[in-house]
């Protein structure tokens, strides 16, 4: 299926997620994150990002080589899907790094592209600049959740297709993550700067 034409969206290849993660998490940003459930489809354009860089960095799940039922996925080949349920919102994470070495990329904003008003279905009227503007925002929006752990980006029904190159690219430090140490002074967030739809 790599490679393919999908309900009009050209899939990335299982190649295009073999790069150093803090590459990819800024390589990412631009591309279209498509779900496609019974309810229909909805994509968004990946417009924020962070990077967890593994066994030394304190802020991932999988800080000194942590493996457990819940980051086993993060051990697997780049490109496969990593959710997980925080405060009772579904996040979704692109693995990341080679094989054995538990990266990921955490997806933490998107900006509406296909099936806006099935986000509204599912995430109740608001500005539109709200409806995804967020981790858990986009997962619900999209209709991602746990039970996509495991599948890759690269196959339906939860993928990444090609979209645009944007103009100018903003990094910083990452969100919520206070008790890392210096870990959270890290400046691996990457955003789409001026984009209205990242998170605030």
């Amino acid at each position: 299926m790599e490679g393919i034409i999908l309900n009009g969206y050209e899939v990335v290849k299982r190649e295009f997620f073999q790069r150093p993660t803090l590459d990819l998490a800024a390589d990412l940003l631009g591309c279209l994150l498509v779900k496609d459930t019974e309810e229909g489809v909805a994509s968004g354009y990946i417009v924020e990002t962070e990077a967890y860089m593994g066994p030394l960095d304190r802020a991932a799940h999988s800080y000194n080589n942590r493996r457990t039922k819940r980051t086993e996925v993060m051990f697997f080949e780049a490109g496969h899907v990593y959710t997980y349920v925080m405060h009772t919102h579904c996040l979704v994470n692109v693995v990341s790094g080679e094989l054995e070495k538990p990266e990921a990329i955490l997806i933490r904003a998107v900006e509406p592209f296909e099936g806006i008003e099935l986000m509204y279905k599912r995430r109740g009227m608001m500005k539109e600049t709200n409806l995804t503007s967020g981790p858990g925002k986009l997962t619900k929006a999209l209709g991602i959740s746990k039970e996509d752990y495991g599948r890759n980006f690269y196959e339906p029904p939860l993928f990444i297709a090609k979209g645009y190159t944007p103009d100018s690219i903003s990094s910083g430090k990452r969100v919520g993550i206070e008790n890392s140490g210096e870990a959270k002074e890290y400046p691996w967030r990457f955003w789409i700067a001026d984009n209205p739809f990242r998170s605030k």
